[in-house]
């Protein structure tokens, strides 16, 4: 079996690659994460900073945005996320949708991409908010459905749906990952491809511990 070469040009490509998007991350924050209900609180770390992780490796660009910090009010992100991006400036705001903020609209503009994912806790406010501005701007616009969460799993599907219908694209960490892979024969990034996996508990992968 062969790939077809050359590979179509991936800052063109209709799905995400390296060179075409960039990862924006919202309020991973203690309090936040603390009051999700809609899935468990370890593993939507461990799916976030997966995301993370392999954003990092891919060399897709990452902004980090915190609420309420400056403020003394917050905490600021994580450690599980901050020691994977530590020298990722964190875009404190007062505004619950970030979009909203002036300096984080100039550190998306800034990014130059068209195709943003984005995660954010809650789903239902600090997600979905940003998101929907972001398509009125132009944006195409996709979320990891199993590395965001909600106050209530109710709250958090209605947020999908609403999202959705509105045009966002929903992803998964599995999928976020191999889309960005894309092929066994990419070498230079297969090692962070195969312990995503790994770390992920993809089935497939799984199959080739034996």
């Amino acid at each position: 079996m062969s790939s077809i070469t050359p590979i179509r040009d991936p800052k063109t490509d209709h799905l995400i690659s390296p060179e075409n998007s960039a990862l924006i991350l919202i309020d991973y924050q203690p309090l936040q994460v603390n009051s999700i209900k809609s899935m468990d609180h370890e593993e939507l770390v461990r799916n976030i900073v997966t995301v993370v992780k392999v954003a990092k490796g891919f060399n897709v660009p990452t902004i980090l945005s915190t609420v309420n910090v400056e403020s003394g009010i917050n905490k600021p992100t994580i450690k599980h996320i901050k020691t994977v991006l530590p020298d990722v400036q964190e875009i404190d705001r007062t505004t619950i949708n970030s979009w909203e903020d002036k300096d984080f609209q100039d550190a998306v503009k800034a990014l130059g991409k068209k195709k943003l994912v984005i995660c954010a806790l809650w789903t239902e406010v600090c997600l979905s908010f940003p998101s929907l501005d972001l398509l009125k701007e132009g944006y195409e616009v996709y979320t990891i459905v199993d590395a965001v969460g909600g106050t209530s799993k109710i709250a958090h599907e209605t947020a999908l749906r609403r999202m959705e219908q509105a045009g966002v694209q929903l992803s998964s960490v599995t999928q976020y990952i191999c889309e960005l892979q894309r092929d066994w024969n990419r070498l230079n990034t297969k090692p962070v491809f195969f312990e995503a996996l790994m770390e992920n508990g993809s089935f497939f992968v799984e199959t080739l511990r034996w």
